[in-house]
């Protein structure tokens, strides 16, 4: 297909992967279906847990559902196709495709950032307004900023995925990572990409600045709460429930600002690959462990779901 006289539009794409070692390639489709299995059964058995534990039926474990579903399908976006270019030679992928996984990775990267939050703000109210806190973040509430979630992530998925693919791409046709990222995507562009870089640094602070906001003053009115406490056993939880909390924005939140609200994203494609392997496999794999196993209530619910599993294997056996 022309695209004005001497350039011909690049149909696919080559994804150069996290290496080019064939002695490495067995070991780290290893670790990272592992880290994959890990993901789902984690995030699948969290939801399930949330489903079927009525004491589990509040704004947080509603929200921490809907966080280990955006975890697995943000996990699902790129794990599959990693561990893939680890088995064949074939590392290409078609112009739609990097469309696609593109558009996919923004939408859920962008509900992520926000949904981490609105969790934020939800514990604030429960640790610094508990007796308002049924009614400030009521079902129809929680569902609402759902809802104003996806919302948000399918604009700002539009908008960066439209600002990297309406450049033109007429000559070189590889990608120095592991999947379809903007930066390394605009690099290849056959036109000057000065304003596209504007757009992704803008729309990118746009999502991570006042989200960080919100989480940074609600952990510091929870933490000046927390000192206010008279027991020295309800700070100690609520400190070491606040440092799992803070450790795993950290993770994400310093992975992302990183890669992307910088202003030349593209300088170090190594260093960005390195850090990209933290937000998009890693912590969706960390988040099930540090948001739940360190909670009385879901331990509790675990041990619960487990007797009644165990119950009913006993019954199935009686009956054969």
């Amino acid at each position: 297909m022309a695209l004005g006289q001497n350039h011909t539009m690049v149909m696919r794409f080559i994804l150069l992967g996290l290496t080019d070692q064939d002695d490495q390639k067995q070991l780290l489709f290893a670790i990272f279906l592992l880290i994959y299995s890990v993901t789902l059964v984690g995030n699948l058995g969290m939801i399930d847990l949330i489903r079927t534990s009525s004491p589990l039926h509040t704004p947080m474990y509603f929200l921490l559902s809907v966080l280990s579903f955006l975890d697995i399908c943000n996990s699902s976006v790129f794990t599959p196709r990693l561990l893939t270019s680890f088995l064949t030679t074939d590392q290409s992928i078609s112009f739609a495709g990097c469309v696609v996984q593109m558009a996919l990775m923004i939408l859920h990267g962008t509900g992520e950032c926000m949904l981490l939050a609105i969790m934020a703000y939800d514990r604030f109210v429960a640790i610094c307004h508990p007796l308002l806190y049924h009614a400030i973040m009521s079902k129809r509430l929680c569902v609402q900023l759902v809802v104003v979630t996806y919302a948000v992530g399918m604009f700002i998925s539009a908008v960066q995925t439209g600002n990297a693919f309406s450049l033109p791409f007429c000559g070189p046709n590889v990608i120095d990572h592991y999947f379809c990222d903007i930066p390394p995507v605009l690099q290849l562009a056959c036109a000057d990409t000065t304003t596209a870089s504007i757009v992704l640094l803008f729309f990118s602070a746009l999502v991570t600045v006042p989200t960080v906001s919100v989480i940074l003053v609600s952990y510091a009115y929870i933490l000046i709460t927390i000192c206010r406490m008279r027991s020295l056993e309800a700070q100690r939880k609520a400190f070491s429930t606040c440092a799992s909390h803070l450790t795993a924005l950290s993770l994400f939140y310093g992975s992302v600002f990183l890669v992307y609200v910088q202003p030349n994203p593209e300088s170090a494609p190594a260093y960005n690959k390195i850090l990209s392997v933290f937000y998009t496999i890693v912590i969706p794999m960390l988040n099930p462990l540090v948001y739940s196993l360190r909670n009385k209530d879901v331990k509790a619910a675990v041990q619960v779901r487990v007797s009644n599993l165990h119950r009913k294997g006993i019954c199935q056996k009686g009956i054969w």
